[in-house]
C-alpha cells in the first residue's frame, strides 16, 4: 500500500459519514512498549536499532488488524509526506525527524498506527471518531495482546511496562480525547478548566500535543498518571473528566446565547462571510474560522451533516495537506492563497446560516 492510496482510502476520521458528535472530535489510546534485552532507542547503536525495527516490523505487519497495511521506514518518506502523517495524527513530530531504524505501520482504515523506534521501541495507538474511550481501549488491548504473543516486552512486576521516560511506567498508556471547546474559549473559562483538569491528574495540550497551540479551540485532554492504576481505572477516570468538560462547554454555549446571542451570531456570520470571500488565510485563522462554523453546526445554524465537512477541512487546511494536494512545496504566502482558494470552493455552495434557534444542541 502506498501513501497516496492510504490517504485516498476513506477513514473513520475523514469519511463524511463518520463525524457526528459535537464537542469530542476524536478519541485516542496509545501504549508504549519496549523489547526486553535491548537498549531504548535513544541509547541504542545503529545496528541494534535496525535489529529491533526488523523484529517489530515483522510482528506488527503480521497482526490481523494490519491486513493490507501501509508499512514504511521513515527514511523512505519525503519531508512533505511525513508532515501529512503528523497532521493526521498518525505519527508524532518526534518520529517524523527520526533517522535510521525507525518506521511506522498504519492500518488501511487509519484506525491503527504503530510507530517503531520513536522514544520507545513501539508506540501503538488507535484512533476513534467521537467519544469512544472504552471501544478504543478494547481495540488496542486486542492488538497489544497479539503482539505480546510474538514479542518479549520489557516488564517489571513492580514498575509495570518499562519505558524510556519514567512518567510512562506502569500501564504505559496515554488515553486522550480531542475536544472542540469554543464557548469556553470565547467566555475566557479555559484557564480555569485547565487548572481544574491538572488538579485531577490530567493534562491539557493543543491540537498536535505537547508544545502546540490550541488552534480552532481544539484541545487534547489526556491522563498524566500511568503508574499505580489499571488501564480500566484510567479509562473510567478520564471518561468522567471528559464528560464534565462536555457539560461545562454546553453550559458555556447556553450562557453565551442567553447573555448576548447577537454577538455570538455575528462571530459565526462573519466567519461564514470570510470563508466565502477571502483570498489569503493563514493556518491559524482558517482553523479559528472553521471552529466558529462548527459551533454554528452544533447550535443548529447549519445543517447537522456539515459537521463532517468541517472536521475534514480541519485536516485538509493544514500546510502539509495543502501542498500534498497541489503536488509541490510552497512558501507560506502561497499556502495562504491556496488555503483561501480551497475554502472558498468548499463554502461557495454552503447553505447560509439560520439563526432562528434558541438553545444549543445537546449531545
Amino acid at each position: 500500500m502506498t501513501i497516496s492510496s492510504l490517504l485516498e482510502t476513506p477513514s473513520e476520521l475523514t469519511d463524511s459519514a463518520s463525524s457526528k458528535t459535537a464537542i469530542v472530535l476524536m478519541t485516542r489510546v496509545r501504549l508504549a512498549r519496549n523489547l526486553a534485552g535491548f537498549s531504548f532507542p535513544g541509547w541504542a547503536k545503529a545496528p541494534q536499532r535496525e535489529e529491533v525495527f526488523a523484529k517489530c516490523r515483522d510482528a506488527v505487519a503480521a497482526a490481523p488488524q494490519m491486513k493490507r497495511c501501509f508499512n514504511v521506514a521513515i527514511g523512505e518518506l519525503s519531508d512533505l509526506e511525513r508532515q501529512v502523517l503528523v497532521e493526521r495524527h498518525l505519527i508524532s513530530r518526534e518520529l517524523s525527524g527520526a533517522k535510521g531504524g525507525a518506521g511506522v505501520i498504519i492500518s488501511k482504515d487509519q484506525a491503527f498506527s504503530v510507530m517503531m523506534n520513536e522514544e520507545d521501541h513501539l508506540r501503538i495507538q488507535v484512533l476513534r471518531a467521537g467519544f469512544n474511550l472504552k471501544k478504543a481501549w478494547s481495540t488496542i488491548n486486542d492488538l497489544d495482546s497479539t503482539l505480546e504473543d510474538h514479542l518479549d516486552f520489557a516488564f517489571s512486576p513492580t514498575l509495570g511496562y518499562l519505558t524510556a521516560c519514567p512518567t510512562n511506567l506502569g500501564t504505559a498508556m496515554r488515553a486522550s480525547a480531542m475536544m472542540h471547546l469554543p464557548a469556553l474559549v470565547i467566555s475566557n473559562q479555559m484557564e480555569k478548566v485547565v487548572r481544574a483538569v491538572n488538579q485531577l491528574g490530567m493534562v491539557v495540550r493543543g491540537l498536535f500535543g505537547e508544545g502546540s497551540d490550541a488552534s480552532g479551540s481544539i484541545f487534547q485532554i489526556s491522563n498524566q498518571t500511568t503508574l499505580g492504576e489499571s488501564e480500566e481505572e484510567i479509562i473510567k477516570r478520564l471518561g468522567s473528566v471528559l464528560q464534565s468538560i462536555v457539560e461545562h462547554e454546553l453550559n458555556a454555549r447556553a450562557k453565551l446565547l442567553e447573555a448576548d446571542a447577537g454577538k455570538l451570531f455575528d462571530k459565526i456570520g462573519r466567519a461564514y462571510g470570510i470563508l466565502q470571500n477571502s483570498h489569503l488565510l493563514s493556518s491559524s485563522e482558517a482553523m479559528n474560522l472553521l471552529s466558529l462554523i462548527r459551533l454554528g453546526v452544533d447550535l443548529g445554524a447549519f445543517a447537522d451533516g456539515n459537521r463532517s465537512v468541517i472536521d475534514r477541512l480541519f485536516i485538509e487546511a493544514q500546510p502539509g495537506h495543502l501542498q500534498y494536494a497541489q503536488k509541490g512545496e510552497f512558501e507560506p504566502g502561497q499556502r495562504d492563497m491556496l488555503r483561501a482558494e480551497r475554502l472558498r470552493a468548499e463554502f461557495a455552495n454552503f447553505t447560509r446560516p439560520d439563526f432562528s434557534f434558541n438553545q444549543p444542541e445537546k449531545n
